[in-house]
């Protein structure tokens, strides 16, 4: 059975997911809309595809089995809806939205219709978040501690909180989901977040470019999540370790760090993550069974509610309980 897919969105991470459709087998790229006619043809050219530039006329004129959605963060809401209606299942990246408003009222039609979703959060595939999370049971956790400190991205809608919801949410999202994946829910939030010094270097500046935001799970484990966006293109550091009597766990995108007792092990990252979201997501279209699927929209959701927490606790200078 060959699926035909859809791809909402012609950015770079559109591309990603393209490339690797297309390097499917019974996989076939049929349609890629836009912002404009003309941007959503340019990008299915070389896939074969056709163009749309409006998300109706799309639907309307192909025959899709499922659909990817990659779009910004304030984009989301008309696509969304017209899958829903038609029943069309869609993969989806993170983050949901720039504030939960829109994604909640998404998720109800979503659990309405039982309709199927995934979300990219890609580090739940990756073989040492298997081997992390499986490390971790029978673990009794003290505290743990996630970073997400890079450069500030070059499009201008990043740059906008109202458009993008700030670092915490659209980037630092991984970290927050990695937290609950591995620990659990959290219940309360604060945050701390500040304008250093990309305001004055950058027009139309309005997300904090510095933040730290504590957080209590359900459990009682205690954590703390920081971010920045100040640091030059290619500097940085992005991971979340593991504080507990056994020793520490360490975890970043290119390898998993075990200490216990003086021991350490270290397992690099093997595999692509990316082909193995899109292969359970895919798997799940064919089949029904959603088994391998690690995220859909629910459990995205609970996500961002706690990194619009953190931002709205920013703002007030409270904690905020979830």
């Amino acid at each position: 059975m060959t699926l035909n897919i859809g791809i909402v969105g012609t950015g770079w991470f559109s591309k990603v997911h393209a490339d690797l459709l297309a390097g499917m087998e019974d996989v076939t790229l049929k349609a890629v809309c836009g912002s404009s006619q003309a941007k959503g043809e340019e990008m299915a050219r070389p896939y074969g595809a056709e163009g749309y530039g409006e998300i109706t006329d799309m639907l309307d004129a192909q025959k899709l089995d499922a659909v990817y959605i990659c779009v910004p963060p304030q984009s989301h809401g008309a696509i969304e809806r017209a899958l829903i209606r038609r029943g069309i299942p869609f993969f989806i990246e993170k983050p949901l939205g720039s504030s939960t408003e829109i994604p909640a009222s998404l998720l109800q039609d979503i659990k309405e219709h039982n309709l199927l979703t995934s979300v990219g959060y890609h580090f739940r595939y990756q073989e040492n978040i298997q081997r992390l999370k499986a490390a971790l049971e029978g673990d009794k956790v003290g505290m743990i501690v996630g970073q997400w400190m890079g450069d500030m991205p070059g499009v201008a809608w990043w740059r906008n909180q109202e458009q993008s919801g700030g670092q915490f949410t659209e980037q630092t999202t991984h970290i927050v989901d990695l937290l609950r994946y591995l620990a659990g829910e959290v219940t309360e939030v604060y945050g701390l977040f500040g304008n250093r010094i990309m305001h004055e270097r950058h027009e139309g500046v309005t997300v904090s470019d510095v933040g730290t935001v504590s957080l209590k799970l359900a459990s009682g484990i205690i954590a703390n999540i920081s971010n920045t966006c100040v640091l030059p293109g290619g500097v940085g550091h992005c991971g979340i370790s593991f504080y507990n009597d056994n020793g520490l766990l360490d975890w970043n995108p290119e390898r998993l760090l075990e200490t216990r007792s003086g021991d350490s092990k270290e397992y690099a990252s093997t595999g692509n993550p990316y082909l193995t979201e899109s292969e359970a997501f895919l798997h799940a279209v064919r089949t029904g069974d959603r088994s391998r699927i690690l995220s859909d929209y629910e459990d995205g959701y609970k996500t961002l509610k706690v990194t619009c927490a953190a931002f709205d606790s920013a703002q007030s200078g409270l904690p905020v309980k979830l």
